[in-house]
């Protein structure tokens, strides 16, 4: 008898990966599909990272790495703390994995027992919730609606805390709406999360440098909490480097050496070539990722105006990462075709089968009423998907 683990069948697959899946489906039988499922830049590596891939295999880094990584990209790492985000780690704070996907995972795992509880605010990136599973732990999801602009409240916080808490998740900017905590809105959870020292505080900080309203802000700058929070990064957003796999934490050493035991278990350190091109991502010129930045912006602000000549869609405006992520509701009960949409799954299938446009619903990011799109790609092709977009939808009835 074939059968999975419980652990396996109760997980969902990533939404994300089977669209982007679908997509690449019809693009194989001659489809012209104009991907924005994807949540990945579609710039190439710069040229100083790559150069520094290549002198590393010439070098013959080919060998066992350290299971969280060589010293040089962790001293790296933390130099990039203090630098940018005036924070103090040490080397022995910092753990590399493959990817920033692998890192979050690894703290869920190394944090929570069967039972536990982690909140996580939704709208939230698909794969958090599952990880919590994984690890046997009660997701407790808070809603922040868009009439909020996807940000939960301290109050709110409050109220979704019980003895059974153990962790919170929090992604700024975010995967999947482009919200943004500041300052005052981070010191406000900082404030209610300090009188409750048993909570570990998980935040996901890959999209750091796609920020359109200012300096990044890290809620492990404030006292009251620094002993209790995990910082999860990479080089995948903001250096165009998600096929290198190299993410890290920068953490209290308990967990950081936890990480380190959990990992040396079941993948052992990161690819050599990986962490020697994203130490002189650290260490380089920087200019690039400003360049990108400039290129989403104007990509941002152009998405947003197609967006709002859509009948029905409710825009807000993202204020970080490369994601739009409107309220798609006024055509749920339309239907083309003897196809219904019932939810926005059915209108992002919709869009992919009658427009050749791929979506993600907002049905996996826990927020129903809503399709995301990355506009992580070029300006042609945003303008190009918004008209198939306008024409498909304008179809039913």
């Amino acid at each position: 008898m074939n059968q999975v683990s419980d652990r396996l069948a109760s997980l969902s697959p990533s939404a994300t990966l089977a669209m982007s899946q679908k997509s690449a489906e019809l693009k194989a039988k001659g489809c012209d599909v104009i991907n924005l499922s994807v949540g990945e830049p579609d710039f190439y590596t710069p040229d100083n990272i790559k150069q520094a891939a290549k002198k590393a295999i010439d070098e013959n880094y080919s060998f066992y790495t350290p299971v969280p990584g060589y010293p040089a990209l962790r001293k790296a790492i933390v130099e990039k703390l203090k630098r940018e985000n005036n924070l103090d780690y040490t080397v022995d704070q910092i753990v590399c994995s493959n990817g920033a996907k692998q890192s979050v995972c690894n703290t869920i795992l190394c944090l929570i027992n069967p039972g536990d509880e982690v909140i996580i605010p939704a709208p939230f990136w698909v794969s958090y919730s599952e990880m919590v599973k994984l690890a046997g732990g009660e997701n407790v999801i808070v809603n922040a609606g868009q009439d909020q602009d996807f940000k939960i409240t301290a109050e709110q916080l409050e109220k979704a805390i019980t003895p059974k808490t153990k962790a919170i998740i929090l992604c700024s900017p975010s995967n999947p709406t482009g919200a943004i905590y500041s300052h005052d809105e981070l010191k406000a959870l900082a404030d209610v999360l300090a009188k409750h020292e048993q909570i570990m505080i998980i935040s996901d900080e890959i999209y750091e440098h796609i920020n359109y309203v200012g300096k990044h802000e890290s809620i492990a700058q404030f006292e009251n909490v620094r002993d209790r929070v995990v910082i999860v990064n990479g080089v995948s957003k903001c250096y165009a480097m998600t096929g290198w796999r190299l993410g890290w934490i920068a953490a209290p050493l308990w967990v950081a050496k936890a990480a380190i035991k959990l990992q040396g278990q079941y993948t052992s350190g990161p690819s050599s070539i990986s962490q020697k091109a994203a130490e002189i991502a650290y260490t380089g010129d920087q200019s690039s990722v400003e360049t990108m930045r400039q290129a989403f912006e104007r990509r941002r602000d152009l998405i947003v105006k197609l967006a709002k000549e859509i009948p029905g869609f409710k825009v807000n405006v993202p204020e970080g990462a490369f994601y739009l992520f409107p309220d798609c509701s006024s055509y749920f009960g339309k239907s083309y075709n003897g196809k219904t949409i019932n939810s926005s799954s059915d209108l992002a299938l919709f869009l992919l089968e009658e427009g050749l446009v791929a979506c993600v619903g907002g049905d996996a990011f826990a927020s129903p009423n809503n399709i995301r799109m990355s506009y992580a790609t070029s300006e042609d092709k945003i303008t190009e998907a918004f008209r198939r977009i306008k024409e498909t939808l304008a179809k039913l009835k």
